[in-house]
């Protein structure tokens, strides 16, 4: 009995002397629950909306001030001409355009109908239904406050109109986020173990001593992964084109290469785990627990970014997958090219040249 309770005090003991196991016993379910109670919701919050207001009147005027007073929305321009609508869904921060029709409040005095249209980007179709209710909901309320004061009523025709994804098929979400999550999640964990393998073989030696320098090393322990993930990706846009029937509308050689720069990130942020990982199993834990919760929930694959609270949102900008995402979902249904999303461009490869930066010296703190 007290070899027994001498072997559990020592397993006590290896526990608490290691950090990533109590971070990977205590500190991961903390952060799961804090993702899952705050990141997965279906609501929306200061969603970023523009206004076509051809009529200018008192009605339309307290209509905008009425929906912009609600926490659920944020006006965050005017235009001028339904030409612009597209261009304004193009650049990927407005969610929603209300279109009001010309003489609105004359139209709802004298025949008692006004139109208003909710166009919204259907590119998410589930966040489009969601802005398109709430939207009736609060022009519903207004129709109602009306007639309190008035013998005939009032009525307030909207009308909803889906761009990008008319038909509202979910296959057009999740075919940029299933091959954003795979990507990332199948790079890293390739190379996450390859560094730590060498240590666990006992092979870390030849390379310690060996001529190459320690970036020769890194590119030489990523370039045969990156053949893989493009076989990959290549796999999955055929199968969302022929199978699932996603239309590229943008060029499919910008996102070839948008997918290859995504790869390397991905690759790049798996060398930096296994430099600082000691075992494979560690690595995977990390590549898998790590990246996986990340990925799905602060990435905007599924829940908006938008309605998440601003630490959150702040946190989100640090996952590639969020960058890319913007990319994928720009050329493959808004038809983008560079010139809308060369900033997302540039942020993935800022990170790859980090995620690189901090491997090559890590590597050289091992030579050392």
């Amino acid at each position: 009995m007290k070899r027994f309770i001498g072997f559990v005090q020592k397993e006590f003991y290896h526990i608490f002397r290691d950090r990533r196991s109590l971070f990977i016993l205590f500190g991961m379910p903390v952060a799961q629950i804090m993702l899952f109670g705050f990141a997965i919701t279906n609501e929306i919050n200061n969603v970023d909306i523009a206004i076509l207001d051809r009529s200018q009147d008192a009605s339309t005027k307290e209509i905008i001030s009425k929906i912009s007073s609600s926490e659920y929305f944020s006006i965050l321009q005017h235009i001028k001409e339904e030409a612009e609508i597209e261009e304004v869904f193009k650049k990927g921060k407005v969610k929603a355009v209300l279109y009001f029709e010309k003489e609105f409040s004359k139209k709802l005095i004298k025949q008692h109908t006004a139109k208003v249209q909710i166009v919204t980007d259907a590119t998410d179709p589930n966040v489009a239904n969601t802005i398109s209710n709430y939207i009736n909901s609060i022009l519903s309320n207004y129709q109602e406050e009306q007639n309190r004061a008035i013998t005939l009523d009032y009525q307030i025709v909207p009308q909803s109109r889906m761009v990008f994804n008319a038909e509202l098929k979910s296959v057009y979400m999740f075919v940029p986020g299933v091959m954003t999550v795979i990507l990332m999640l199948v790079s890293a964990m390739m190379t996450s173990i390859s560094i730590t393998r060498e240590k666990e073989l006992g092979t870390m030696e030849i390379l310690l001593v060996s001529p190459l320098n320690p970036f020769q090393v890194i590119i030489g322990k990523v370039f045969p992964y990156i053949f893989l993930s493009i076989i990959n990706a290549a796999a999955i846009v055929i199968l969302s084109i022929f199978v699932f029937h996603v239309p590229v509308n943008g060029s499919l050689f910008l996102l070839g290469l948008e997918s290859v720069l995504f790869i390397v990130t991905s690759l790049a942020l798996g060398i930096l785990i296994s430099t600082i990982s000691a075992t494979q199993q560690t690595a995977m834990m990390i590549s898998l627990m790590g990246l996986m919760l990340p990925v799905i929930l602060l990435s905007g694959f599924i829940f908006p970014i938008s309605s998440m609270p601003v630490p959150l949102q702040v946190i989100s900008n640090i996952v590639p997958a969020k960058w890319f995402i913007i990319i994928v979902k720009g050329i493959m249904l808004k038809g983008v090219g560079i010139s809308i999303v060369w900033k997302e461009t540039l942020v993935l490869l800022g990170m790859t040249l980090l995620f690189i930066g901090l491997s090559v010296r890590k590597y050289k703190i091992r030579l050392e």
